[in-house]
């Protein structure tokens, strides 16, 4: 469905995966894919992503092509089968669909930056698993003091954990 929108590269699909997966367990209770995401510099990822994109590629029902786009490169991922959605639900689909319509247009960079804004991300150190349930959770606009409290806290609880372990 992102064929046609010209800023859709491999950095999106990582952020609309993101935002479905994160905004279904928010809305049903659960993810569409099931699959952890991490924190990377520029935003969660999946982490089966490359396992599952080269899988993929080797029953070619995907291409990977590199383009020129304003000056950067950028992997596309292009679908070389129909898509079979028997899988997912109506709710899923719909969900999806909105997603993209939503941000259709919209760079790679303006998505990682939105998806910098989710505090399961601020929270997680990088290459750690983003919990799913953070997005039932609620939190507040908090101050600079407050982030640096929840950093030395988190300290003190891995230190705490490696004495246990």
């Amino acid at each position: 469905r992102s064929e046609g929108d010209g800023p859709f590269g491999a950095t999106k699909l990582n952020k609309l995966l993101f935002f479905s997966d994160f905004l279904a367990y928010r809305k049903f209770g659960k993810s569409i894919t099931g699959h952890p995401y991490q924190k990377l510099n520029k935003g969660p990822a999946p982490r089966a992503l490359v396992p599952i994109r080269e899988q993929l590629e080797a029953e070619e029902a995907i291409a990977l092509a590199e383009r020129d786009y304003h000056g950067y490169p950028q992997k596309r991922v292009l679908a070389l089968r129909e898509a079979d959605l028997s899988r997912f639900s109506s709710d899923e689909i719909a969900l999806v669909t909105a997603l993209i319509e939503e941000y259709w247009g919209r760079t790679a960079t303006q998505l990682s930056d939105l998806s910098h804004e989710f505090r399961g991300w601020q929270l997680a150190e990088y290459g750690e698993d983003i919990p799913y349930e953070l997005m039932l959770v609620e939190f507040k606009k908090e101050s600079q003091e407050d982030l640096e409290i929840d950093k030395a806290l988190r300290e003190e609880l891995l230190e705490l954990k490696a004495q246990c372990s």
